[in-house]
């Protein structure tokens, strides 16, 4: 996978994982395949990690912010979101998530933007983000992550809540 097909993947993942609200995918993961593949040292060091998104289930709210003069400020994403599936591509182990909680706020910073997320989360940290991957990780709290622009590098600033390691839970 190159490396913009990577970075085009992980904005998608980043939305599914941070907000749970995707539109559903058609067709069942296991008629199809996982809809996105990571390869092995980008979202779990030692396998292909696939992942897939479940249909919708619940209520969902967006809503943008503006300043006096116009400037978007703040954007929040609420709701049940989606369900989500994770698979070892090796193995065929997977881990399937139900739909939870969620909430998402986007806030311009300089140089690009900070996601602060509640409830229940999915980062995927890849190797040029800080602190580098490969991780993909499961956070029930609060999460704090800056997003530059120019690069797509994420900066976890920090955590707050439960953890779990889907990469140890799917070897």
């Amino acid at each position: 996978m190159g490396c913009s097909r990577i970075a085009r993947a992980r904005r998608a993942v980043g939305v599914a994982a941070a907000l749970l609200m995707l539109v559903a995918m058609a067709g069942p993961a296991a008629a199809t395949g996982p809809a996105v593949v990571f390869p092995a040292g980008t979202a779990c060091a030692d396998f292909d990690l696939g992942f897939d998104v479940g249909a919708p289930n619940g209520h969902s709210v967006y809503r943008e912010f503006y300043d006096r003069d116009g400037n978007l400020v703040r954007v929040l994403s609420a709701g049940t979101g989606n369900a989500l599936t994770f698979t070892n591509v090796s193995s065929g182990t997977s881990l399937s998530l139900p739909s939870n909680g969620a909430v998402s706020i986007q806030q311009p910073v300089p140089g690009g933007m900070r996601l602060t997320t509640l409830g229940h989360t999915v980062i995927i940290m890849f190797p040029t983000d800080v602190p580098a991957g490969p991780s993909t990780t499961l956070y029930v709290g609060r999460v704090v992550v800056n997003i530059d622009s120019s690069t797509g590098t994420w900066t976890l600033l920090s955590t707050a809540g439960r953890s779990m390691d889907i990469c140890a839970a799917l070897r």
